[in-house]
């Protein structure tokens, strides 16, 4: 079987909902270590297209009346959380001497809303397919330990159920993680979860909007290589499809009839970033992934590290509250 043909099966595989983000990854991982890829720049165009396109179709996902009732509070500890996560993340990836757009993926990754954030910033910051890969990777791979551990340590500490909600908010990564983990814990925990995880998600529009201030106006963003762009003074690159994807959460907030319509969009939108993630997975290499480096997974793990156990002793000492 030709590797044109392998690789056209594997993206209908993909793009049908029967991979999990983190196996689609992998399976392009795989694909790139056993079969050359037979149309390698045509894929890159594509992949950047479909990341794009699929977050603004995510946006149908959102909610924006339900983040609204979420008040001030939610709003104010995904606040809180969001500047100190993207803060100790960028700081973490100084120190350990991550290139700057590794490090800004795994930092707004953990302070936002995982694989989404990742996918919104990165055409923004014109941030490499290796470090894409490995960013999208590590936060992946702490969804599927947080599915596990999250419930074991609520009950282990005695969390309620919006006490779990609102932990599991603030440091699980991406949005389908907590609403497994918080299901497992209790519909009241599932009920604050997820409303308080939309308010954090809605953070990927000013955050795209600063970092696309920041690359234009200051242009020395390393990649993985070790090269940078130069500095300009040109016009900004606005993100359009940021401001695309806050439409769609409009639309689907202000027609809430068309609830089943809005539900089919998100889900091709996810669709949409499996075969992504596809795509970038089977364009990588060894060397690719080698010149990227350890670090930036060392860097997400540490930073999710200290999250999960701040939050959890503040909401635990009633520091914050649900």
């Amino acid at each position: 079987m030709s590797p044109m043909v392998i690789l056209i099966c594997a993206v209908i595989v993909a793009a049908s909902g029967l991979l999990s983000p983190a196996f689609a990854l992998l399976l392009g991982l795989v694909l790139a270590l056993v079969t050359e890829h037979p149309f390698r720049t045509e894929a890159h165009k594509l992949t950047k297209f479909l990341l794009q396109a699929a977050v603004v179709l995510l946006g149908f996902g959102m909610n924006l009346g339900a983040v609204a009732r979420a008040g001030r509070m939610g709003f104010g500890y995904t606040a809180i959380s969001i500047v100190f996560a993207l803060s100790l993340g960028l700081l973490l990836g100084k120190l350990m001497r991550v290139k700057p757009r590794a490090s800004l993926l795994i930092a707004a990754g953990t302070a936002i809303c995982g694989g989404s954030a990742i996918a919104a910033i990165g055409p923004v910051c014109e941030a490499g397919e290796d470090e894409m890969a490995v960013a999208l990777g590590t936060v992946f791979s702490l969804n599927a330990v947080a599915l596990l551990l999250f419930p074991f340590v609520g009950h282990l500490v005695g969390l309620s159920q919006a006490q779990f909600g609102l932990w599991s908010a603030l440091a699980i990564h991406d949005t389908s993680s907590v609403v497994g983990a918080t299901a497992k814990y209790g519909p009241q925990a599932l009920e604050i979860g997820t409303t308080v995880k939309l308010v954090r998600s809605l953070w990927i529009v000013p955050l795209a909007l600063v970092v696309a201030f920041w690359t234009s106006r200051n242009g020395r963003l390393a990649t993985a290589s070790g090269e940078h762009t130069a500095k300009t003074n040109a016009k900004i690159a606005w993100p359009w499809f940021i401001a695309l994807f806050l439409a769609a959460a409009a639309v689907r907030s202000f027609y809430p009839e068309a609830t089943g319509v809005w539900t089919k969009l998100s889900g091709l939108g996810r669709n949409a970033m499996e075969v992504v993630l596809l795509l970038i997975g089977a364009s990588l290499s060894p060397a690719m992934l080698k010149r990227v480096g350890w670090k930036p997974m060392l860097q997400g793990v540490l930073l999710w590290i200290v999250v999960a156990t701040l939050s959890l002793v503040a909401i635990h000492l009633h520091w914050i509250n649900a």
